[in-house]
């Protein structure tokens, strides 16, 4: 599962999602891409399931390259427990992301290959997303 290898500190604080992608929102390593149009967290879980799913819909073909990862540790307490005692443990690891933020990127396939597999992708996102395709060819 995705995570990070060592954090300087394990508990975070929630946080806001302000505004719209600054960084990361154009297709840079690949050919498309799949471009978020709501703001969410999205957890390591979900970002692996949409490998799983893209990569299979691909066949061995192309290369995908994931643009997001799962920095941010969210914490929770057991069922049942009384107010107060602490934060609770961390329960798993998420991305924060923006609207524009890209996603996945595939290269070295067709168009429609990459439509369908981007597509599969985005049925495991908890956010609605959007097939792009790279402004310039390089």
């Amino acid at each position: 599962m995705l995570m990070p290898k060592r954090v300087k500190y394990r508990k975070q604080h929630r946080g806001r999602v302000k505004g719209e992608a600054q960084k990361g929102n154009f297709v840079a390593f690949g050919d498309y891409g799949l471009q978020s149009l709501e703001r969410a967290w999205i957890d390591a879980r979900q970002i692996e399931a949409g490998r799983i799913a893209s990569s299979h819909a691909l066949g061995g073909s192309g290369r995908l390259f994931i643009r997001i990862f799962p920095h941010k540790s969210v914490t929770a307490k057991p069922a049942e427990v009384r107010m107060g005692t602490g934060k609770g443990e961390i329960e798993y690891w998420c991305a924060t992301v923006k609207p524009g933020t890209m996603l996945y990127e595939i290269s070295g396939v067709t168009e429609d290959v990459a439509r369908r597999a981007l597509l599969r992708t985005a049925h495991k996102m908890p956010v609605r997303c959007r097939f792009v395709a790279r402004r310039h060819k390089i």
